[in-house]
């Protein structure tokens, strides 16, 4: 089973992207062909043999990753399977392209596997970081229904049979529109505890258009992908849930403006979901409904 791994960078982590590519070249077995997209930023440093691709301006974060898959062919499918790892990232283990190979060659409806994303200090893994409602142990593997963006392993037969990221997300959401696309076309998603990425712990909100986006995309994600008549209940679910956490002033002008605007501008096209894939949803403990 031959890995790929994508990896995007804005070029401000020059450090921490050699200390990923150093712990991506260490894995056990046969090497990791690896592609680093520069979006909007050169990319300078790096070791021979990584190929790299200067995008002239920042296509966010899906559009960036779209370009390194299909760098490895169309849809990816120069290789079996591909890594998508964040810049400030770093493979705890040796062993875990070995433990992808094996998950993939055990299961072959396994689609996407969401490693566990761990501070590099402390070793704690945060609750939302753990892709599932009962996430209050993140050592428990289980299967999922959606991934995180900066630290997985996705089957590239996955892609040629529903399509790559939605490019005009940028930021946000867009790991759960191509899980549920993958759900309903019969694939599985795992989340592995014994998987780990080391990453700072950081906080989302300290991108500057988060609400905007988070909200903008979230009526998106429902308008592509949800039967009609789901549609309302899980954005009305959103909207409470919003408000329950009570943002500040800002935040929440920001989040209204991007409500508004998924609503108001194309999001691409849809394709709801079967019913059948909605009860899957609810048996594995996330009804798309929350």
């Amino acid at each position: 089973m031959k890995l790929g791994a994508v990896i995007i960078t804005m070029g401000n982590r020059p450090d921490d992207l050699r200390a990923l590519l150093d712990s991506v070249a260490k894995q056990d077995g046969d090497p990791i062909e690896v592609v680093v997209v520069g979006n909007g930023a050169p990319v300078t440093g790096v070791p021979d043999g990584v190929r790299t691709i200067d995008l002239p301006e920042n296509l966010g974060i899906p559009g960036g990753r779209n370009v390194g898959i299909e760098a490895f062919g169309p849809g990816g499918t120069d290789v079996d399977v591909l890594l998508f790892l964040d810049d400030d990232g770093l493979l705890a283990n040796t062993d875990t392209a070995e433990l992808v190979r094996q998950a993939f060659t055990a299961d072959p409806r396994l689609g996407i596997i969401s490693f566990r994303i761990a501070d590099p200090e402390t070793g704690l893994t945060q609750r939302r970081h753990v892709p599932r409602l009962r996430a209050a142990d993140p050592m428990r593997s289980s299967r999922v229904t959606t991934f995180l963006g900066g630290a997985n392993a996705v089957r590239t037969k996955v892609f040629a049979e529903v399509g790559g990221l939605p490019d005009a997300f940028f930021y946000a959401h867009e790991e759960t529109d191509l899980a549920w696309r993958a759900l309903d076309a019969d694939w599985m998603i795992d989340y592995r505890s014994d998987m780990v990425l080391l990453h700072p712990t950081t906080p989302p909100s300290r991108h500057a258009t988060y609400h905007y986006n988070v909200a903008r995309n979230r009526v998106w994600l429902a308008r592509r992908n949800l039967p009609a008549p789901l549609v309302p209940v899980y954005l009305g679910v959103w909207l409470l849930l919003t408000l329950a956490r009570r943002p500040s002033v800002p935040a929440l002008k920001a989040w209204a403006d991007g409500f508004r605007e998924g609503w108001t501008t194309p999001c691409g096209p849809r394709r709801p979901m079967k019913w059948r894939t909605v009860w899957r949803l609810t048996r594995l403990g996330r009804p798309p409904v929350v």
